[in-house]
C-alpha cells in the first residue's frame, strides 16, 4: 500500500507541475508529447518502488537513494515542457531550447527510467526476506 501511494504521489509531484496531468494551476507552451505519459507512469511505478523500500521497519539496508533522487529529477526534465524550463530558457533561448533540448528529452526520460529501475533493484534485492511464521 505504502508503494502504491509513492506512486500516486510521484506521479502527482512530477506530472502536475509540468501539466503533464492536466490542471488549473500549470500550463504548456508546447503540447505534450505521446512518450510523456509512459515515460511519466513508469516513473511513478518505479518512484512508488523505491520510496516503498524506506517505509520498511528496522535499519537502513542498501544504498540507492542518490540514483532514485537523480531519476526523479530528470524525469521531471524530461516531461516539462522544453521553453518553460527557466534554466534552459536562460542558457540555450527559445530556438535553443526546441533545437536542442526538447530533442533530448526523450533520452533524459530513458536515463531517468534506468536510474530509478536500477535505484529500485538496489533496494529490493538488499531487503531482507521476511521470516516464514511457525505455527
Amino acid at each position: 500500500m505504502a508503494a502504491a501511494a509513492a506512486a500516486v504521489a510521484a506521479a502527482v509531484v512530477v506530472g502536475v507541475p509540468t501539466a503533464v496531468i492536466p490542471n488549473a494551476f500549470f500550463g504548456r507552451e508546447i503540447p505534450v508529447q505521446w512518450w510523456h505519459y509512459p515515460a511519466l507512469a513508469l516513473t511513478a511505478l518505479l518512484s512508488g518502488l523505491v520510496l516503498g523500500t524506506y517505509l520498511r521497519p528496522g535499519p537502513p539496508v542498501a544504498p540507492g537513494g542518490r540514483l532514485g533522487s537523480v531519476g526523479g529529477v530528470l524525469s521531471f526534465f524530461a516531461v516539462g515542457c522544453p521553453v518553460c524550463n527557466k534554466i534552459v530558457l536562460l542558457l540555450l533561448g527559445t530556438g535553443g531550447a526546441l533545437s536542442y533540448w526538447a530533442p533530448l528529452q526523450p533520452l533524459l526520460a530513458l536515463g531517468s527510467l534506468a536510474l530509478l529501475a536500477e535505484a529500485a533493484l538496489r533496494r529490493l534485492n538488499a531487503q531482507a526476506a521476511c521470516p516464514t511464521p511457525t505455527a
